[in-house]
């Protein structure tokens, strides 16, 4: 369990953001927590409940500075009301929030730097490319030529140069999307909240976009939370991956760490597709239904699952020193970058590049479940 930490009820909270006054130079007064360019994140012990239900259920997390997290989990698991709480949207039951040390719980969301780039994009209809960038920025009373400054560079930033005077409704899905990011921008957020801003896009152009978002991240070095339920654009994208399940964080780490070294059944199936074998313990050896195996770590358990990938099952001519394992190919799919391969028994999943292995039903192979990736699941 993580630590949460307490505050003495005579700590104050200093506002993170003072307004400039009409016609001075915003940039002279607004003042962060720290005067620093970036801050740690973190959330101790939040929890919220909506009547009967428990959406978040004492979640602790840390994010640092500059860094690109995702929360990832499906419909109904509390990643949007964590980062509703986080944005100052909705006001956790118990529980603190953290920006720069500073406790932020309770103040009110337009006094936060932090800005949400909404799944709808929220953008308005009735207003330009430019007048849509620049609304944060008038709405605080910054000067006219700040305004120009800052919206001008957003533009550059996001590929928008051309596009100042069109109106939303003359945007593709992807422009639609770049000039949402741009209005969170201009504000110079410490920390920019996405939540699932990809998800109403085409597939070939929501994976373009994820690798814009990163290298734009990578750029500017400002600190991205993203909520998704798409286990491929947190992979993509992320720094950090944390798992979220019934209103708690199941696993956290990075991308190829939460992928190959699934905590328990839900991480391993969520996370891309997996092949979960029964298994159980006898005097030290971990007995399967297709013959003894070593997973990469001793079990804990004495009946349990076991966990590999399909693309980590090696076709081999000859038995394996280790983990091996006789099968019969039972069906091959190909889908152009690689081969889909089913096999008894237990009909496990392989996977292969095109010509790698010349497979078809009936024929006898020998495979190796490496060690280093077959995994003993926890509860």
């Amino acid at each position: 369990m993580e630590r949460t930490h307490s505050l003495s009820a005579a700590a104050t909270v200093q506002p993170l953001v003072e307004r400039p006054a009409a016609g001075s130079n915003a940039l002279a007064v607004e003042r962060s927590v720290g005067d620093a360019a970036g801050f740690e994140l973190s959330t101790h012990g939040v929890s919220k409940r909506f009547g009967p239900v428990t959406a978040l259920d004492g979640v602790s997390l840390t994010v640092s500075a500059g860094e690109f997290v995702t929360i990832l989990g499906p419909s109904g698991c509390g990643k949007t009301t964590l980062l509703r709480i986080i944005a100052g949207l909705e006001i956790a039951d118990q529980g603190t929030v953290l920006l720069g040390g500073a406790d932020i719980s309770r103040l009110p969301a337009n006094r936060r730097p932090v800005n949400t780039v909404f799944q709808s994009y929220a953008l308005f209809p009735h207003l330009t490319v430019y007048e849509n960038i620049a609304f944060g920025l008038r709405a605080r009373h910054f000067a006219d030529t700040e305004v120009d400054r800052r919206v001008g560079e957003a533009l550059e930033m996001l590929h928008l140069e051309e596009m100042p005077a069109r109106r939303t409704w003359q945007l593709s899905g992807g422009q639609k999307q770049r000039v949402a990011l741009a209005r969170a921008l201009v504000n110079q957020p410490d920390v920019l909240l996405l939540d699932e801003p990809m998800s109403a896009l085409d597939a070939k152009l929501r994976a373009e976009v994820q690798l814009e978002l990163r290298r734009l991240q990578r750029r500017i070095g400002k600190t991205f939370i993203l909520v998704t339920h798409d286990q491929n654009e947190a992979m993509t994208v992320s720094d950090r991956i944390f798992v979220m399940c019934e209103g708690r964080i199941v696993q956290s780490g990075p991308p190829v760490e939460v992928y190959d070294r699934p905590v328990n059944r839900f991480v391993a199936e969520f996370l891309g597709t997996t092949n979960l074998i029964r298994a159980w313990r006898n005097n030290g050896t971990v007995h399967t239904e297709m013959g003894d195996l070593k997973p990469r770590a001793h079990p804990t358990w004495d009946n349990g699952v076991l966990a590999i990938r399909p693309e980590r099952i090696l076709v081999r001519r000859d038995r394996p020193d280790a983990n091996g394992v006789r099968a019969v190919v039972s069906e091959v799919f190909y889908r152009g970058d690689r081969l889909d391969i089913y096999v008894q028994p237990l009909n496990l999943h392989l996977r292969s590049v095109p010509g790698a292995a010349h497979l078809k039903p009936g024929q006898e192979v020998w495979l190796e479940l490496p060690t280093r990736h077959l995994e003993a699941l926890g509860e």
